[in-house]
């Protein structure tokens, strides 16, 4: 078996020789009764400085030759798994044993260093993403881990649009696809990207299910759709689909999501979408959303998209939308009749992109 079950797995192979100076290093050096004689990193930022009560370094061999490690703890992120693959080879190599976490290096996928680290008589273990847990009390899980993208840092170039809302099936796909059709109309290049598999509709540059991935992996999936959009196609603004809501009840389990959808587009502005008299959804209300997502993301809230599919009051809809800019303080517009224009232009004026003819 070669999952580290306990602290105490980790405490029979002191000390240690961290390789990873980040979040995942600092934790491993402050488990309980672990010995660190040393830390290695390659980004060359980071070597020569102080982490942990110790000097960063740059050579694996060198900091074996003046300690005492038995072990090296390999943790790095996701997307390094090149670097975590040669540091193992090189301590195996050197008769250290490994501890690595899935997120560096995943020995389901590495078989063959099981077998060169028996070789050596050294152990090597995994941290794992204990996945055998949720299947014991769901009764399935995913086979393997599957937060598998790397962590971008990347900030949009153009302004960025998200469109939120305040449930779901409350016209946020719609709205996102009206507002990427009429920027085009106004002149402007617009970028426009769908997370769901239901975005088949033109215009769309890229749709993809933002559920099917991991919540880790959500906020690089809509950065990277982001800079693929401005390198592709060098747009004025970008428009993002949000999913769900931050504030829906009823059905808690996509909230995560749409957090994860927001927090990635780092949008500059932001159109909140309602649908009312909703027959199966249970939305708290606009201001609350407004509240939620000005809360998560420094962005505002610059308009609001009315679903009039279900409404039944005898108000007109002049009324409505008066009414609804007077209590939120913002232009409210039906999208199918007229309102992307009026929206468009809250959102230009708002990010100042230019003038643009209409």
């Amino acid at each position: 078996m070669y999952f580290v079950t306990s602290v105490q797995d980790l405490q029979e192979l002191n000390p240690y020789i961290i390789i990873g100076c980040g979040g995942g290093g600092e934790k491993f050096s402050n488990f309980s009764g672990i010995e660190s004689v040393g830390f290695i990193d390659d980004n060359k930022k980071k070597q020569g400085k102080k982490f942990c009560n110790h000097i960063i370094s740059s050579s694996l061999e060198e900091v074996v030759g003046k300690t005492d490690a038995r072990s090296v703890a390999i943790m790095l992120p996701i997307g390094a798994e090149g670097s975590a693959l040669k540091y193992a080879v090189q301590a195996i190599d050197l008769g250290l044993n490994v501890i690595c976490s899935f997120r560096s290096l995943s020995l389901d996928c590495n078989q063959s260093l099981l077998a060169f680290a028996e070789s050596k008589g050294v152990q090597i273990k995994e941290i794992s993403s204990r996945l055998d847990v949720i299947k014991s009390i769901f009764g399935t899980a995913p086979e393997t881990c599957t937060e598998v993208l790397p962590k971008l840092d990347y900030k949009p170039e153009v302004p960025v649009v998200f469109v939120g809302g305040t449930s779901q099936e409350c016209g946020k796909r719609t709205t996102t696809r009206i507002l990427g059709k009429t920027a085009a109309e106004y002149g402007l290049n617009a970028g426009v990207i769908s997370t769901d598999e239901m975005g088949l509709e033109q215009p769309a540059d890229l749709n993809f299910r933002a559920g099917s991935l991991s919540v880790m992996d959500v906020a690089s999936a809509v950065m990277g759709s982001i800079k693929y959009v401005e390198e592709k196609k060098s747009p004025d603004i970008i428009f993002v689909e949000g999913q769900s809501s931050l504030t829906e009840r009823g059905n808690p389990h996509p909230r995560g999501l749409s957090a994860a959808i927001l927090v990635g587009a780092q949008p500059d502005a932001t159109i909140v979408c309602h649908r009312f008299n909703h027959p199966y959804r249970q939305p708290v209300g606009i201001a609350e959303e407004i509240r939620a997502i000005e809360a998560v993301e420094p962005t505002k809230v610059v308009g609001i998209s009315l679903n009039l599919r279900n409404f039944t009051e005898n108000t007109s809809k002049d009324i409505l939308f008066s009414q609804c800019h007077k209590k939120y303080g913002l232009p409210a517009a039906d999208i199918y009749h007229g309102g992307a224009s009026i929206l468009l232009d809250a959102i230009i004026e708002y990010t100042g992109i230019g003038d643009v003819e209409k």
